[in-house]
């Protein structure tokens, strides 16, 4: 990304790595949100009067009685008090507040650099501004799911607002690397192998969302076995073929757990195959998977075996976010400079 203005160039590249961490942070705040069962407990869309709290009494009982109509409070939580809804409200207000500010964090700023260097070079971070938007759509269009006739939000709607989430920390992150201009190594592998490895992660994350959609980490806390066996025993192998599959909680969780043993394997072809060709320039980077790696393994498997403890969950989503920007560097390093945006 060619802008000749040096320090113009190292003010965007300071403003994308401070927006990538709070995407980040937004992430973790979505992951403990999803985790705390509090996504619903606010009912209606509002892109502006949403942005103040409830400032007394009154605004309090207003949003009560309106969670007090959905399924989730009627079939589940019939019991609860306004103490108690204040809890899961203000982790749903702040996940909200968080988006606006996003927004307006993003926006300001890149207009300003805009004008600063002209449209046209900055058109990628538009695209990211672009998905940033279309995530608020997305994060009320898996809300609505969870207001009528069900307690809990489609897993699938929460997959893709999940997804979305990651694309955008990708992409800011690719484009603050690139404005980072790093050296790049002539030594290069086959591009495909970088790509595969952070597509099967993201398979991961997608998959990871439907056992938390589901709550499919509260059953076969066990490991290595589901049980007392490999596969779980109140399934059928063949039914990994059908095509609701994943609505099936322990399918979904040995999907889970076996698709972690692949992408082991793969990051040990990938780790065997640098070394072995001494691609130097890849070792740092692919330590720093491998760290990442293991320790998400280690997470998810002690997540597991707590019955997806609060604590425990939320640290296995937080290292997800390193271990994806690991890979978006990895892949970095391998782009040739003409192919990057």
């Amino acid at each position: 990304m060619y802008i000749k203005n040096k320090q113009l160039k190292n003010k965007i590249s300071i403003w994308l790595f401070l927006m990538f961490w709070l995407i980040a942070f937004m992430i973790v705040i979505g992951g403990l949100t999803r985790l705390t069962d509090s996504g619903l407990s606010i009912t209606k869309w509002q892109l502006f009067s949403g942005i103040l709290p409830p400032l007394n009494h009154h605004d309090w009982l207003i949003y009560f009685n309106l969670y007090k109509k959905i399924p989730e409070f009627e079939l589940q939580n019939h019991s609860m008090t306004l103490s108690d809804f204040k809890i899961i409200f203000w982790w749903e207000w702040i996940h909200r507040f968080l988006g606006r500010l996003i927004g307006i964090l993003y926006i300001v700023p890149l207009i300003y650099f805009s004008f600063k260097v002209g449209f046209g070079k900055l058109i990628n971070l538009y695209i990211i501004f672009f998905l940033i938007c279309f995530q608020g759509f997305i994060g009320w269009y898996m809300v609505s799911s969870g207001l009528v006739d069900r307690i809990d939000v489609s897993h699938y709607r929460l997959c893709v607002h999940l997804l979305i989430a990651f694309l955008i920390l990708s992409l800011i992150f690719w484009n603050y690397l690139d404005f980072k201009e790093l050296n790049l190594s002539k030594q290069k592998i086959n591009s495909i192998i970088p790509s595969i490895f952070l597509l099967l992660i993201f398979c991961q994350i997608s998959v990871g969302a439907f056992v938390s959609g589901m709550d499919a980490g509260k059953i076969y806390n066990s490991w290595p076995m589901m049980g007392s066996t490999y596969f779980p025993d109140d399934n059928s192998i063949m039914n990994l073929l059908n095509i609701g599959v994943f609505n099936d909680p322990s399918l979904v969780q040995f999907i889970h757990r076996n698709l972690a043993y692949l992408i082991l394997f793969f990051y040990i072809y990938i780790f065997y195959f640098i070394h072995v060709n001494k691609l130097t320039k890849f070792y740092l980077s692919m330590n720093i998977i491998g760290f990442f790696l293991i320790l998400q393994i280690l997470l998810g498997i002690f997540t597991l075996l707590h019955g997806a403890q609060i604590a425990l969950a939320s640290m296995h989503q937080i290292s997800s976010i390193f271990l994806v920007s690991s890979c978006i560097y990895f892949l970095y390093l391998n782009s040739k400079p003409n192919l990057r945006p």
